[in-house]
């Protein structure tokens, strides 16, 4: 490493530049939390589709996420190699608030099948916009020249923000569309007023992403960057496949319990309100801890420090499986514990990511980046349809707004089985995995100052 290497690899980042981009996050917090908390219910309680066919509408358009985001992930590559930035793509993707508010505005005659494809059109354009601004703004950490520990530091600032876009929207957005008396009209509402915050923050996030590539002097690529070639070498590496195989099984089960946060306050604890305060135990921990993890993954390492927010996660699953006998009180504490390792599992995995690109070339940041989100969508898509198809299995009754509809013993046991049990075993699948990769411990030697 040369001597410019060397100071590049240990700036400290101005705490300006830092908010400026981690603002971003406080946009993609809403799309991220939103459809994720109340899509499926919002398809299969007021537009009356069927369990089956909500959870096909939110997987399917996700499916293309698979070949989108790499894709982005490549364009991005070849926009920082002509043009020394991957602006053009963030400015693009500004456009996802737009998307985030038609997707709510079904039309008043739709329901069933008709309100499903409404829907699914939708959510397409709208993965595709916000692939369009999350792909080059992740692929910003390994722009940079800077070291091991900073890039966690860069990313737990974007984890308190994304966190704090997680609380607000996912606090704000049930009380928008009107709490336990929402409507059509309601959901419209709350999409438009969250839409502005959305356009306001990326906006923000444009702008912070351009002062810190003037800060830490971004590499400038050269014309063979990126490309298809790219895209099979990021598929062969070992270390991303298993960074990202982990990650797929932590954002399935993440997902999973969002999508099941309605449904656990209505059906198994009585009132739909109390999803407020599930969000809120399970969010809320995240702009608490954030410090701790930072600390434990400059003591520990960030893949030791991970392994044990996986568990802990699983644990807190465990104790949601009960249900109501156990009480409301360690039910809620159970959410928060599940809310401290969801903090780990955001800030880690998101900045061992650099680590790998780094490891691999910083000129495939975008590629590497594109498929990393593919596989984040994926996880999105999975979760709620892996809840879907437990309603489904246990006979949930599909219903509009106003109707009142008495679920079976069965369906109420796959709603909580689901909502526990499922997400537990799904993250010891991501221990297992997790525990295959092996880079943390070079990574942190060579660029630990």
């Amino acid at each position: 490493m040369t001597g410019t290497q060397q100071r590049h690899e240990t700036v400290a980042l101005p705490r300006g530049p830092l908010l400026g981009f981690a603002a971003g996050s406080l946009g993609m917090g809403v799309w991220v939390t939103v459809p994720g908390l109340l899509l499926l219910y919002f398809l299969t309680d007021v537009l009356a589709v069927t369990p089956w066919l909500a959870g096909l509408t939110l997987l399917l358009p996700k499916v293309a996420d698979v070949l989108l985001h790499p894709w982005v992930g490549h364009r991005s590559d070849l926009e920082q190699a002509r043009r020394g930035h991957r602006r053009r793509l963030l400015l693009t993707g500004c456009a996802l608030p737009a998307a985030f508010a038609v997707l709510f505005a079904v039309p008043g005659g739709l329901t069933g099948a008709g309100a499903a494809a409404w829907v699914a059109v939708f959510f397409v354009a709208g993965n595709l916009l916000f692939a369009a601004y999350q792909v080059p703004y992740l692929a910003t950490p390994a722009d940079l020249r800077i070291g091991y520990h900073e890039r966690t530091r860069l990313m737990a600032f974007r984890m308190v923000v994304l966190t704090l876009g997680i609380l607000v929207s996912g606090l704000l957005a049930p009380l928008l569309a009107g709490g336990d008396a929402a409507t059509r009209g309601g959901y419209l509402r709350m999409a438009v007023a969250l839409a502005a915050g959305m356009l306001a923050a990326m906006a923000v996030g444009v702008a912070g992403i351009g002062r810190l590539r003037r800060t830490a002097s971004a590499p400038t690529l050269g014309p063979g960057a990126g490309g298809w070639r790219t895209l099979a070498a990021s598929l062969r590496d070992r270390q991303f496949r298993r960074l990202a195989g982990a990650y797929l099984a932590m954002s399935t089960t993440t997902h999973l319990v969002l999508a099941g946060v309605p449904y656990y306050a209505q059906y198994e604890l009585g009132r739909a309100r109390l999803a407020t305060v599930l969000v809120a135990a399970f969010v809320a921990p995240a702009l608490l801890v954030t410090p701790a993890w930072l600390g434990l993954a400059r003591r520990v390492g960030k893949q030791r420090a991970l392994l044990g927010a996986q568990v802990a996660f699983a644990a807190g699953s465990m104790v949601l499986a009960v249900g109501r006998p156990a009480g409301l009180p360690v039910l809620v504490a159970a959410v928060a514990v599940l809310g401290v390792a969801f903090a780990g599992m955001q800030l880690l995995p998101f900045s061992m990511l650099p680590d790998v690109i780094r490891a691999a070339g910083a000129e495939r940041a975008g590629t590497y980046t594109g498929v990393w989100t593919a596989t984040e969508a994926t996880g999105a898509a999975l979760g709620p349809y892996a809840y879907a198809l437990c309603l489904a299995a246990g006979g949930f009754v599909a219903s509009t707004v106003g109707q009142s509809v008495t679920q079976s013993a069965q369906a109420l046991a796959a709603l909580r089985y689901g909502f526990g049990l499922l997400p537990a075993a799904v993250m010891v699948v991501a221990v297992l995995v997790q525990r295959r990769y092996t880079l943390d411990g070079a990574a942190r030697a060579d660029g630990g100052h």
